[in-house]
């Protein structure tokens, strides 16, 4: 598949172009990297020298970031060719080729760190989900991201939470009202909070509503929110919360969110929640550990 000038670095494979977003991202990343010049890579590497490398996986994992990874290489050098064998979602283990490079040696080492930057931390991200949906399979709950999100790249790492296994909340203050407790502390109740939400809501937003106790998860449920989010709750008080809302009829769905770890959250998806949220996907997530090596093959 051919593609325009305008095309040149963003493409990572025939057939998909990476947004704008994201070419920024990698232009930065460049820059950073790059400063002044890859003097190192310059200065051993003669200027036509064409290099075919692989990168591989070092431990198991799942594969997320295929496209800005490949990109970078293109953005460097678009006489680059990048041939995924691994996609976004697949499976890898130890000795695993993701892909394959080929292309003018200096663009490949240049990009090398860059790339992988990308492809190892959104990895991460995909890895740490698949752990969440695996421990919770069978209970019905689905798992969530949150918005902590490394600033600028949450497009990217909610892309590796779907990769995953995993679903996205809201993408950001825009698309959903989430009702806190700090917005709770201004309005004074949850009453209060939804009814100035509904006089203004014309953009037919969800409502959801991030509650602590059992009045508050009341008051929620009588104000016909979309959504209550069980905040920090014991796994006895999700329990009587999923007792209390299933009684009303056309119920809201609940989500539980709240310092989640892979250990406790099989316990919370058993008391019947629809949704956990797990910060953890995005905030904590170690990079998959991935080596690009030159061959000789």
């Amino acid at each position: 598949m051919k593609t325009s000038r305008a095309d040149r670095g963003r493409r990572s494979e025939p057939g998909h172009i990476v947004d704008d977003e994201t070419l920024h991202l990698i232009d930065l990343a460049l820059a950073e990297d790059r400063g002044a010049g890859d003097w190192t890579s310059r200065w051993t590497v003669p200027a036509r020298t064409q290099v075919r490398a692989r990168i591989v996986a070092k431990t198991e994992g799942i594969i997320a970031g295929v496209s800005p990874a490949a990109a970078v290489f293109l953005r460097l050098d678009p006489r680059v060719e990048y041939e995924t064998h691994i996609g976004d979602g697949g499976a890898v283990h130890p000795g695993d080729v993701v892909c394959q490079i080929e292309g003018p040696g200096r663009a490949v080492l240049t990009g090398e760190r860059v790339a992988l930057n990308f492809l190892q931390r959104l990895s991460g991200i995909a890895t740490q989900t698949r752990r969440f949906v695996d421990e919770v399979a069978g209970t019905g709950a689905r798992i969530l991201d949150t918005r902590k999100t490394t600033p600028a790249w949450r497009t990217l790492e909610k892309a590796a939470v779907r990769a995953g296994g995993g679903e996205n909340h809201r993408s950001g203050l825009y698309d959903a009202i989430l009702i806190k407790d700090n917005h709770l502390a201004i309005a004074g109740s949850v009453r209060e909070a939804v009814a100035r939400v509904r006089d203004q809501n014309n953009r037919g937003l969800p409502i959801i509503v991030e509650v602590h106790d059992t009045d508050e998860l009341d008051e929620a449920i009588a104000a016909r929110v979309d959504r209550i989010l069980l905040d920090n709750m014991t796994v006895d008080a999700m329990k009587e919360a999923v007792q209390r809302t299933r009684r009303r009829r056309e119920a809201p769905t609940l989500e539980a969110s709240g310092n989640m770890t892979l250990e406790r959250v099989r316990s919370v998806a058993e008391t019947g929640v629809d949704f956990i949220s797990v910060g953890a996907l995005t905030h904590s997530a170690p990079a998959l550990d991935l080596s690009l090596k030159i061959t000789r093959d």
